[in-house]
Protein backbone atom coordinates (compact mmCIF):
# COMPACT_ATOMS: atom_id res chain seq x y z
CA UNK A 1 0.00 0.00 0.00
CA UNK A 2 1.08 3.89 -0.65
CA UNK A 3 -0.02 6.83 -0.47
CA UNK A 4 -0.04 9.60 -2.52
CA UNK A 5 -0.45 13.51 -2.34
CA UNK A 6 -1.30 14.99 -5.35
CA UNK A 7 -0.40 19.18 -5.27
CA UNK A 8 -0.04 21.36 -8.35
CA UNK A 9 2.44 23.76 -8.06
CA UNK A 10 1.81 27.53 -7.17
CA UNK A 11 0.15 30.24 -9.46
CA UNK A 12 3.21 31.99 -11.75
CA UNK A 13 2.87 35.20 -13.74
CA UNK A 14 2.27 33.01 -16.90
CA UNK A 15 -1.13 31.32 -15.25
CA UNK A 16 -2.25 34.80 -14.43
CA UNK A 17 -1.31 36.00 -17.87
CA UNK A 18 -3.51 32.92 -19.17
CA UNK A 19 -0.68 31.38 -20.95
CA UNK A 20 0.24 27.74 -21.55
CA UNK A 21 3.41 26.89 -19.85
CA UNK A 22 4.03 23.36 -20.41
CA UNK A 23 7.31 22.35 -20.04
CA UNK A 24 8.97 25.85 -20.18
CA UNK A 25 10.58 26.68 -16.97
CA UNK A 26 8.80 29.87 -15.08
CA UNK A 27 9.15 30.64 -11.58
CA UNK A 28 6.06 30.91 -9.18
CA UNK A 29 4.77 34.75 -9.00
CA UNK A 30 4.56 35.98 -5.37
CA UNK A 31 1.02 35.19 -5.09
CA UNK A 32 2.11 31.35 -5.77
CA UNK A 33 5.07 31.74 -2.70
CA UNK A 34 2.13 32.94 -0.44
CA UNK A 35 -0.14 29.52 -1.82
CA UNK A 36 2.81 26.91 -1.06
CA UNK A 37 2.90 28.79 2.11
CA UNK A 38 -0.15 28.36 2.94
CA UNK A 39 -0.48 25.05 1.62
CA UNK A 40 2.63 23.86 3.70
CA UNK A 41 1.51 25.43 7.22
CA UNK A 42 -1.82 23.20 6.70
CA UNK A 43 0.85 19.78 5.67
CA UNK A 44 2.46 20.51 9.06
CA UNK A 45 -0.22 18.61 11.02
CA UNK A 46 -0.32 15.80 8.75
CA UNK A 47 1.97 13.14 8.79
CA UNK A 48 3.73 12.12 5.22
CA UNK A 49 7.16 10.59 4.66
CA UNK A 50 9.06 12.62 2.29
CA UNK A 51 8.11 15.12 -1.22
CA UNK A 52 8.84 14.10 -4.78
CA UNK A 53 8.84 16.82 -7.45
CA UNK A 54 8.71 17.69 -10.96
CA UNK A 55 11.54 19.02 -12.24
CA UNK A 56 10.60 22.48 -13.16
CA UNK A 57 11.47 25.25 -11.32
CA UNK A 58 7.40 25.73 -10.00
CA UNK A 59 7.00 22.88 -9.20
CA UNK A 60 10.63 22.84 -7.09
CA UNK A 61 9.69 25.93 -5.65
CA UNK A 62 6.69 24.78 -4.18
CA UNK A 63 8.00 21.36 -2.91
CA UNK A 64 11.48 23.07 -1.20
CA UNK A 65 8.13 25.64 0.69
CA UNK A 66 6.56 22.63 1.98
CA UNK A 67 9.55 20.75 3.11
CA UNK A 68 11.41 23.90 4.65
CA UNK A 69 8.24 24.81 6.59
CA UNK A 70 7.27 21.40 7.33
CA UNK A 71 9.91 19.38 7.76
CA UNK A 72 9.29 16.68 5.24
CA UNK A 73 11.96 15.22 3.39
CA UNK A 74 13.06 16.71 -0.01
CA UNK A 75 13.59 13.16 -1.20
CA UNK A 76 14.65 14.16 -5.15
CA UNK A 77 12.92 15.71 -8.50
CA UNK A 78 11.91 13.47 -11.13
CA UNK A 79 11.24 14.94 -15.18
CA UNK A 80 8.41 12.16 -15.12
CA UNK A 81 6.47 14.95 -13.30
CA UNK A 82 7.07 17.34 -15.44
CA UNK A 83 3.86 19.24 -17.31
CA UNK A 84 2.46 17.62 -20.44
CA UNK A 85 4.23 19.07 -23.56
CA UNK A 86 1.72 21.47 -25.34
CA UNK A 87 4.32 21.68 -28.29
CA UNK A 88 3.49 25.04 -30.95
CA UNK A 89 1.06 26.16 -27.91
CA UNK A 90 3.56 26.82 -25.42
CA UNK A 91 4.30 30.40 -24.09
CA UNK A 92 0.61 31.28 -26.20
CA UNK A 93 -2.56 32.91 -24.52
CA UNK A 94 -5.91 31.90 -25.68
CA UNK A 95 -6.52 34.90 -27.49
CA UNK A 96 -3.23 33.93 -29.46
CA UNK A 97 -3.85 30.43 -29.99
CA UNK A 98 -7.08 32.06 -31.74
CA UNK A 99 -5.50 34.49 -34.03
CA UNK A 100 -3.01 31.62 -34.90
CA UNK A 101 -4.90 28.39 -35.29
CA UNK A 102 -8.53 29.40 -35.71
CA UNK A 103 -11.61 28.61 -33.58
CA UNK A 104 -10.74 25.41 -33.44
CA UNK A 105 -7.36 25.06 -32.41
CA UNK A 106 -7.83 22.58 -30.13
CA UNK A 107 -8.91 19.75 -33.10
CA UNK A 108 -5.45 20.68 -34.59
CA UNK A 109 -1.97 18.51 -34.13
CA UNK A 110 0.61 21.19 -33.03
CA UNK A 111 3.14 18.95 -30.89
CA UNK A 112 0.79 18.41 -27.50
CA UNK A 113 1.83 15.22 -25.91
CA UNK A 114 -0.84 12.24 -26.27
CA UNK A 115 -2.68 10.78 -22.63
CA UNK A 116 -0.79 7.81 -23.37
CA UNK A 117 2.58 8.75 -23.87
CA UNK A 118 1.76 11.10 -20.47
CA UNK A 119 0.23 7.64 -18.66
CA UNK A 120 3.69 5.91 -19.67
CA UNK A 121 5.46 8.53 -18.16
CA UNK A 122 3.32 8.03 -14.89
CA UNK A 123 3.63 4.28 -14.57
CA UNK A 124 7.35 4.17 -15.27
CA UNK A 125 7.30 6.27 -11.75
CA UNK A 126 4.76 4.86 -9.78
CA UNK A 127 6.37 1.62 -10.28
CA UNK A 128 9.74 3.14 -9.13
CA UNK A 129 8.56 4.77 -6.49
CA UNK A 130 6.56 1.89 -5.12
CA UNK A 131 9.37 -0.05 -5.18
CA UNK A 132 11.39 1.99 -3.16
CA UNK A 133 8.62 3.71 -0.91
CA UNK A 134 6.02 1.20 -0.98
CA UNK A 135 3.86 1.81 3.01
CA UNK A 136 4.66 5.53 2.88
CA UNK A 137 2.99 8.36 2.48
CA UNK A 138 4.28 10.47 -0.10
CA UNK A 139 3.61 14.46 -1.53
CA UNK A 140 4.30 14.30 -5.55
CA UNK A 141 4.27 18.27 -7.04
CA UNK A 142 3.21 17.86 -10.18
CA UNK A 143 1.73 20.50 -13.19
CA UNK A 144 -2.06 20.35 -13.71
CA UNK A 145 -1.84 19.08 -16.87
CA UNK A 146 -0.12 16.18 -15.37
CA UNK A 147 -2.12 15.44 -12.43
CA UNK A 148 -5.39 15.44 -14.29
CA UNK A 149 -5.21 12.88 -16.31
CA UNK A 150 -3.04 11.01 -13.98
CA UNK A 151 -5.87 11.09 -11.34
CA UNK A 152 -8.58 10.22 -14.52
CA UNK A 153 -6.81 6.83 -15.15
CA UNK A 154 -6.32 6.11 -11.31
CA UNK A 155 -9.82 6.90 -10.62
CA UNK A 156 -11.34 5.18 -13.98
CA UNK A 157 -13.44 8.66 -14.57
CA UNK A 158 -12.95 12.22 -15.77
CA UNK A 159 -12.55 14.93 -13.45
CA UNK A 160 -15.01 17.16 -13.61
CA UNK A 161 -13.34 20.78 -12.18
CA UNK A 162 -9.66 21.68 -13.07
CA UNK A 163 -6.57 21.27 -10.97
CA UNK A 164 -6.26 24.20 -8.73
CA UNK A 165 -2.85 26.08 -7.84
CA UNK A 166 -1.49 24.26 -4.47
CA UNK A 167 -4.59 21.81 -4.15
CA UNK A 168 -3.88 18.78 -2.31
CA UNK A 169 -5.42 15.41 -3.64
CA UNK A 170 -4.86 12.67 -1.74
CA UNK A 171 -5.02 8.79 -3.10
CA UNK A 172 -4.48 5.75 -1.20
CA UNK A 173 -3.52 2.20 -3.09
CA UNK A 174 -4.59 -0.54 -1.61
CA UNK A 175 -4.20 -4.72 -2.62
CA UNK A 176 -6.36 -4.14 -5.60
CA UNK A 177 -7.35 -0.71 -6.69
CA UNK A 178 -6.86 3.42 -5.43
CA UNK A 179 -9.68 4.99 -3.53
CA UNK A 180 -9.57 8.93 -4.05
CA UNK A 181 -9.77 10.31 -0.04
CA UNK A 182 -9.55 14.57 -0.82
CA UNK A 183 -9.42 15.93 -4.37
CA UNK A 184 -8.33 19.09 -5.38
CA UNK A 185 -8.88 20.46 -1.95
CA UNK A 186 -7.59 24.38 -1.43
CA UNK A 187 -9.57 24.60 1.84
CA UNK A 188 -6.00 26.24 3.11
CA UNK A 189 -6.14 29.40 0.49
CA UNK A 190 -9.74 29.99 2.11
CA UNK A 191 -8.13 32.59 4.71
CA UNK A 192 -6.10 34.40 2.80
Amino acid sequence: MITLGFIRHGTTEWNLAGRMQGQMDTELAEVGVRQAHELANRLKSESWDGIVSSDLIRARQTAQTISDVTGIPFIGVDARLRERRFGELEGTTLQERVDRWGESWRELDLGMESDADLLKRWVTFIEELEEQHGGKRILLVSHGGYIAPVLEFMIGEPLTSHINNTSLTVMERDITAWRCLLLNCTAHLEQT
